[in-house]
């Protein structure tokens, strides 16, 4: 835990460091590059990976004999080594480095409650851990920011969707397997907000017939798994919220697909 603590107070440090990066690169005139946009999409990536890989911990924490989500668990962290490699092999800046080796010490320690039996101290520690990753991740899209186009914003858009859905449905979990708090409940609600938000961005956009009836069905399903979120402390349906938020991030992964070719 005091390895933990010691941690946490050099990447607010970091965190500080790069803000005030971030606030002088707006005083100049951006400069897209490759690399820029390399590292945002990166970016994207770790904070999904951020709110997945901690969802799928807590459901490891209700079912600890559930081997298969040893192995996705696994596979997610290969995917995040692979991200965060993607940026430093990318990167010149000295402060995004120095924050990629706080997010690979952070990625190391959950391999490591990976190799241990489940219990509620990890799983408190994986929530911890997830939001290291994604105050990483924002502090380095930021300094690697550049203007959009109308295209890359829209698939921004729909991968914030993405991460979104992640994020809630780790709260959701989490109210459920002993971290029920009001600031758990309260994030839980802020992912819903930004989630209506974005939506809101998506339904402005005028999509092809194939993929406006994509865009028409997320709207109808995501209206019905918003009131169950809602009702949470009501009823609670883990399995079934699972297999619904998978159907909207695969009709979500077809409106990102679209913005992507369109690039």
């Amino acid at each position: 835990m005091k390895r933990l603590l010691y941690t946490c107070l050099l990447i607010v440090s970091c965190f500080g460091v790069a803000a005030e990066a971030a606030v002088a690169a707006k005083t100049q005139s951006p400069v897209l590059t490759r690399g820029n946009v390399k590292v945002i999409e990166a970016t994207e990536n770790i904070r999904f990976l951020s709110q997945e890989i901690a969802k799928s911990y807590l459901l490891l924490f209700a079912a600890p004999d559930h081997e298969s989500l040893v192995d996705h668990l696994k596979k997610s962290l290969v995917d995040l080594n692979a991200n965060l490699h993607a940026i430093a092999t990318t990167t010149n800046d000295n402060d995004t480095r120095d924050i990629l080796d706080f997010l690979a010490y952070s990625k190391d320690q959950i391999a490591e409650i990976l190799n241990e039996r489940p219990d509620a101290e990890k799983a408190a520690l994986m929530l911890d851990y997830s939001e290291t990753l994604l105050e990483g991740a924002d502090s380095i899209a930021s300094a690697h920011a550049y203007p959009f186009t109308k295209e890359e914003h829209m698939l921004i858009i729909a991968k914030k969707m993405s991460f979104l859905l992640e994020r809630m449905m780790k709260y959701y979990i989490a109210l459920h397997v002993g971290f029920d708090n009001t600031t758990n409940d309260e994030q839980m609600q802020k992912a819903i907000e930004k989630f209506n938000v974005h939506l809101a961005t998506i339904e402005t956009y005028r999509y092809p017939s194939a993929i406006d009836a994509v865009k028409k069905e997320l709207e109808k399903g995501w209206k019905i798994d918003r009131h169950f979120l809602h009702d949470s402390k009501i009823i609670f349906l883990p399995e079934l919220m699972l297999l619904s938020t998978g159907d909207l991030e695969e009709m979500i992964r077809k409106i990102r697909l679209y913005h992507n070719q369109n690039l």
